[in-house]
């Protein structure tokens, strides 16, 4: 007999099972506000439910040592008809992961790719100045944003419109933290670990998304990506043949700094970030792992 059967038939299992459980209207776990005077962590998020997906780091600056992380929505999708509900849900996702949100306009942005930035120079610019904005208003210690390969167009649209209002903002001492989901990094820095309950936290925030995710119940197979993060980042991070960090679930990032007008790299190696460790190490200079 297989041995592994067992294993997979309960995962198949519980898969099935999670299907019918409730989609958004929760209220979150009980936890405090971000402190007095907290650091800011601004996270572009591409469409309504980014946040969500690619917000384990996020979830635990603004969790563990209680930061003021602040959902930049660049988008609210591209079907003009879902925009007001999906507004609807993103709030709702937000309040539950603690997250403040903000809108760089009205109804978002639109057609922010890299076609819009060649063909459409001034429309890109008048989004660059609002990003730019936003950034000196908030000054952020960290940024958030896709990765420059993350095969959507908006996805990558808004790596170059994050780029682009840095560059406006030489003064910014900050990390700039590149997220993936549509389309992997060749050479992420850092594997950082969500525990069990992160997990189960950013799954429920997914779920807010209700009209995404009735189409296509991808917050349940978050789960599966989070694990399937842990196979390519042990080598990926750490390097070829590098022993498999102990952990269960986690994301990968890029973490560059921002510092004198340039990126800089934020560390020389890459580094795993434990569920237990104090997720402040990120910030940490030099080229300890």
């Amino acid at each position: 007999m297989n041995p592994y059967h067992p294993f997979v038939a309960a995962q198949a299992r519980l898969a099935k099972r999670a299907q019918s459980a409730p989609l958004g209207g929760f209220a979150a776990s009980p936890s405090p506000g971000p402190r007095a005077g907290a650091p800011k962590a601004l996270f572009f998020a591409p469409h309504p439910d980014d946040e969500s997906i690619g917000g384990g780091l996020a979830l635990r600056l603004r969790r563990e040592v209680r930061w003021n992380v602040i959902n930049v929505a660049i988008t609210l999708g591209s079907r003009v008809e879902r925009r007001v509900e999906r507004l609807k849900e993103l709030r709702g996702a937000c309040r539950y992961l603690g997250f403040a949100l903000v809108l760089p306009k009205p109804g978002g942005f639109e057609q922010v790719s890299v076609e819009t930035r060649k063909a459409r120079p001034k429309a890109w610019q008048t989004m660059v100045e609002r990003v730019a904005d936003l950034l000196a208003e908030h000054e952020p210690k960290a940024v958030f944003c896709p990765h420059r390969a993350d095969w959507h167009p908006t996805h990558i649209g808004v790596h170059y419109l994050v780029m682009d209002a840095l560059r406006r903002r030489p003064e910014l001492d900050c990390l700039v933290i590149d997220t993936e989901f549509w389309g992997q990094m060749s050479v992420p820095n850092l594997l950082s670990e969500s525990s069990e309950k992160d997990v189960a936290e950013l799954v429920a925030a997914t779920s807010f998304h209700v009209g995404e995710v009735r189409r296509n119940p991808y917050h349940l197979r978050l789960p599966a990506w989070m694990q399937d993060n842990v196979r390519r980042g042990m080598e990926l991070v750490g390097g070829p043949g590098s022993a498999a960090p102990d952990f269960t679930f986690a994301q990968l990032y890029r973490v560059s700094r921002w510092e004198a007008g340039r990126l800089k790299p934020a560390f020389c190696k890459g580094r795993f970030l434990s569920a237990t460790a104090n997720p402040l190490k990120v910030f940490e200079p030099g080229n300890r792992g």
